[in-house]
Parts: C-alpha cells; structure tokens; sequence
C-alpha cells in the first residue's frame, strides 16, 4: 500500500528526477522511490557489512548502462526495479531484526 507524502525538491534535483523518469520512461514518484532505495541500500550495506544484498551496486550499474544503450526493454526495467524493492525490503528487515537486539 502507498502512502501520500509531499516531497519539496530544489530546482537542480527536480531537473535530475525528471531526465530519470524519462530516461526509463516512468514516473516521477516511481523514480523518487527507487532513488530512495538505493540510499538505503547504500546506507545498510555500509552500517552493516554483515548483511549480503542478492545483487551488488556494480550488478544495477551494469544493467542502467545497458538500458542507457537501449539495449534493454521495459520488461527488463521492471524487473529490475522489483528486484530493487525486494532486496531494499530485505535490507530493511535485517537492520529493524539488529536494531531490536
């Protein structure tokens, strides 16, 4: 379920999220949300090395570079883009699980 939330962005950033979402061909939100994900992949990654992604940062890059090359179609983004929730949601669990230790 998505909840509503407004998000103020300065002119530099909006201009990076629109070319995104365009560049992929969705929508801002969607790209917002991934975006998102991401950072916290990042961030648990980095706090905790313990935890093991199911794919590595070089993985996406490889596949955002394909894409940019047209060499990917939007099935291929899809999936993509579910894996990234689905390893983000993983993350999260695993530091909410340490974090009540």
């Amino acid at each position: 379920m998505f909840k509503r939330f407004q998000v103020l962005l300065p002119d530099w950033l909006e201009d990076y999220i629109k070319f995104g979402a365009e560049k992929f061909d969705i929508s801002i939100s969607e790209l917002i949300r991934i975006e998102i994900c991401f950072a916290i992949l990042a961030q648990i990654t980095q706090l905790f090395p313990e935890h093991k992604m199911g794919m590595s940062f070089k993985e996406l890059f490889v596949i955002y570079k394909k894409h940019v090359q047209e060499k990917t179609d939007k099935e291929d983004i899809r999936r993509i883009i579910s894996r990234i929730y689905y390893e983000t949601r993983k993350a999260i669990e695993f530091r909410l699980k340490t974090e009540r230790r």
